[in-house]
């Protein structure tokens, strides 16, 4: 049997990824390092070893247009070894390639479209450029039709803020079945030094590290906090007397809708504590679970979204419970901001710089991470509403929410709660003393 030779001599970096990818995998990597062209060999020699009928291979791009414009020409190239021997054919009004051996199909698509790909048993598919990518695409969409015959995603893309590419390539790294890789422009050697050089000479640093770096942790210019600051706090360790005189609030941020999680956040001072995580919980039940962390943690302030909590506040209210309702659209302390929920993100956020600690939560630093902010034409500060942040491939920022819900209001120390840290054996600081010593005193 004739050998025809398809022209593929991968990269040391490419040879890897080939090698090293699971049923999942997630790539991150720089601009023009050669992915695409990764991406449609891995498709075609999948196809080419399918054993089973009616073998299936999507690529999919953000845009139609995109996948004809990046993709589809160079698949036609690829392929016309074996159109010219009869063993493939193309068709370019469907974007397809049949392998006549075994009748495995590569087909091009646009997640702008997904509905065109619902119902469909795939063996493999890659969506490039995923940051811009909606995440029910693949959730909705491809992922199921993965199920049937246990069929492989490949995921390609540079990053570009907080999104379902970055949640991806993250929680990648812990799950089984998954691989995440990383290659910067000084890994791959794709682009001769002096371009790379030049490049990083006319953008902003942050530009050179998300695009060629692939920085994660770079952020916007519109994004209140990086993953740098983030990270940086879910490493810090305080002492307790760095925090026990303060003030012990609860932040609770009751669930929207289903997928939604419910989020009761313990905070004294500097130290954000481990918050309770609930899904799936009625009213009723999160009221029952606030109450009882009111008696365990006894909180000098208790602060509950209003527009999700009103049931829960009322309950607790039937207990006896001194709670604060907290209305997100309602009006700021500091007029500068559009609503409250803005001002308290901000407040969290200088927080965090001022030496706030935080639990080391992959799912809390996604949270914190993905908000972005823009001025209004009235030149109020406006933060990104949690639906624009789901629409963006991210779950709603419960987390987030529930933590900066703790900065709400002023809170002023509580000395019956210096009496119980001394019936403790711990270290108490005066108030006097305290308003010299930490910034967040009041909070």
């Amino acid at each position: 049997m004739a050998t025809i030779d398809l022209g593929y001599r991968p990269r040391e970096w490419q040879r890897a990824c080939h090698i090293n990818r699971k049923r999942f995998t997630v790539l991150a990597l720089h601009r023009r390092a050669g992915k695409t062209e990764l991406a449609l060999r891995q498709l075609l020699d999948s196809a080419l070893r399918c054993p089973l009928e009616l073998g299936l291979f999507f690529y999919v791009a953000p845009l139609l247009k995109q996948a004809k414009a990046i993709a589809w020409a160079r698949l036609k190239q690829i392929t016309a070894p074996l159109v010219m021997h009869n063993l493939a054919e193309v068709n370019e009004s469907e974007l397809w390639v049949r392998l006549r051996a075994n009748g495995a199909i590569i087909r091009m698509y646009g997640a702008d479209n997904p509905e065109a790909m619902r119902g469909v048993r795939l063996d493999g598919v890659v969506l490039d450029e995923v940051a811009d990518i909606k995440p029910e695409t693949w959730r909705e969409v491809l992922q199921p039709a993965l199920a049937d015959r246990l069929g492989w995603a490949l995921f390609i893309g540079t990053p570009h803020g907080i999104n379902l590419f970055s949640e991806l390539f993250f929680k990648g790294r812990n799950l089984p079945d998954w691989h995440s890789a990383l290659y910067t422009v000084y890994d791959t050697e794709a682009l001769q030094a002096e371009e790379v050089e030049r490049y990083r000479q006319a953008v902003d640093e942050n530009t050179f590290k998300r695009e060629m770096l692939c920085d994660f942790a770079a952020s916007g210019d519109d994004q209140l906090m990086s993953l740098t600051d983030v990270q940086e706090a879910s490493r810090r360790h305080l002492r307790k007397d760095e925090y026990t005189y303060a003030s012990k609030i609860l932040g609770v941020d009751p669930a929207r809708f289903g997928d939604d999680r419910s989020v009761i956040f313990p905070r004294q001072g500097l130290c954000a504590m481990e918050p309770k995580v609930y899904r799936g919980i009625d009213n009723m039940a999160l009221a029952d679970k606030v109450a009882q962390e009111i008696e365990r943690f006894r909180p000098d302030a208790v602060f509950i979204d209003a527009g999700n909590g009103s049931g829960v506040i009322d309950r607790l209210r039937q207990l006896h419970h001194d709670v604060i309702e907290v209305h997100f659209s309602g009006s700021p302390s500091n007029a500068r901001y559009l609503n409250k929920r803005a001002e308290i993100w901000f407040e969290l956020r200088d927080w965090l710089r001022a030496g706030g600690a935080i639990p080391d939560l992959v799912d809390l630093k996604q949270d914190l991470a993905a908000p972005t902010y823009r001025f209004t034409p009235a030149d109020k500060i406006q933060l990104e509403s949690k639906d624009d942040i789901k629409g963006r491939g991210l779950p709603s920022p419960d987390l987030g929410d529930a933590l900066a819900l703790t900065f709400s209001f002023p809170v002023y120390v509580d000395h019956s709660a210096q009496a119980r840290a001394r019936a403790m054996g711990l270290p108490v600081i005066e108030e006097a003393n305290a308003m010299d010593y930490d910034p967040y005193r009041r909070l």
